[in-house]
């Protein structure tokens, strides 16, 4: 079973006719993705790879029901597109696109939770339900995608894009497959932690232990470890720590926007123990993982 996506999950993309969305777009009809029509405003009656585009969200959703989108426009825009979308009735909101000032994703989550819908990123690379369907440019080409991703039960979530694919192979190499991979973004201010997904996966009964990567900066190792200590979780999680040397180096940023190190709480050593005490294994190497995902189930 799988959480946020599934083969049924209707999808749209909204500026569909940018670069990437039209990669996208290919890419996710490759993989067997919903994808049911895309948004660019006045160029509406266009076809990408065939998928019709309209002027607004809200004429595809007048038509048939629309459950997410993909949201790949410039970022003076991205605030408005999803507003529309969540003004539309869309659930599931993708941000792929980065650079969006923190006051606007402020502004976007909180009309997300006014209105029981989800927003996953922003500058993520998606979700993808093993042989379901992908949202967002997780995996790549569908041919990439479905070598290193493979239905089975680890959900799998990480700040970095390129690393859920990185564990997500590493895991099917050593014969687990994944039920849900998830990039959450790696911005100092996104839609969806790891502890406000963990509800989603505690309720599939097909998940039997979750893998997440960590990096430097940032509360949310806190929180996860928090959350699963608080509700007793079922999952055994196994988590990947990268950029322990920037513990010497306060003030630096890893990579990602959210990964400044801004006091003790943020460090790399804090994190490991505190996930240590939530009872969370922490691999030294990604290789490792499998071994303790093992260990654990």
């Amino acid at each position: 079973m799988s959480i946020l996506i599934t083969s049924d999950t209707t999808v749209i993309i909204q500026g569909i006719t940018g670069r990437e969305a039209v990669t996208m777009t290919r890419e996710g009809l490759d993989y067997g993705t919903h994808i049911i029509g895309g948004v660019t405003p006045g160029r509406g009656g266009r076809e990408v790879h065939g998928v019709p585009v309209y002027d607004t969200v809200e004429e595809i959703a007048k038509k048939t029901r629309v459950d997410a989108s993909v949201i790949s426009v410039p970022p003076a825009f991205t605030r408005d597109a999803v507003f529309e979308a969540i003004e539309a009735g869309v659930k599931l909101m993708v941000v792929v696109t980065e650079n969006i000032p923190r006051f606007e994703v402020a502004q976007m989550v909180e009309l997300a939770d006014q209105r029981g819908a989800r927003i996953i990123g922003p500058n993520c690379l998606g979700v993808l339900s093993p042989d379901e369907a992908k949202v967002g440019g997780l995996g790549g080409r569908a041919e990439d995608a479905k070598k290193a991703f493979t239905k089975g039960p680890i959900g799998v979530m990480s700040r970095s894009g390129g690393m859920t694919t990185e564990i997500c192979n590493t895991l099917t190499a050593a014969g687990l497959g994944q039920s849900t991979a998830v990039s959450i973004g790696g911005d100092a201010i996104i839609g969806q932690s790891y502890a406000e997904l963990m509800p989603l996966f505690e309720a599939d009964p097909e998940t039997k232990a979750i893998a997440i990567y960590s990096e430097p900066g940032g509360r949310m190792e806190a929180d996860l470890a928090r959350w699963v200590k608080d509700h007793n979780s079922r999952l055994p999680v196994v988590a990947f720590m990268a950029g322990r040397f920037m513990d010497e180096m306060p003030g630096m940023r890893f990579g990602h926007a959210g990964t400044i190190v801004e006091g003790k709480a943020d460090t790399t050593a804090e994190k490991i123990e505190r996930l240590r005490e939530a009872g969370i294994a922490v691999a030294e190497r990604i290789e490792d993982i499998p071994v303790l995902v093992k260990e654990k189930l």
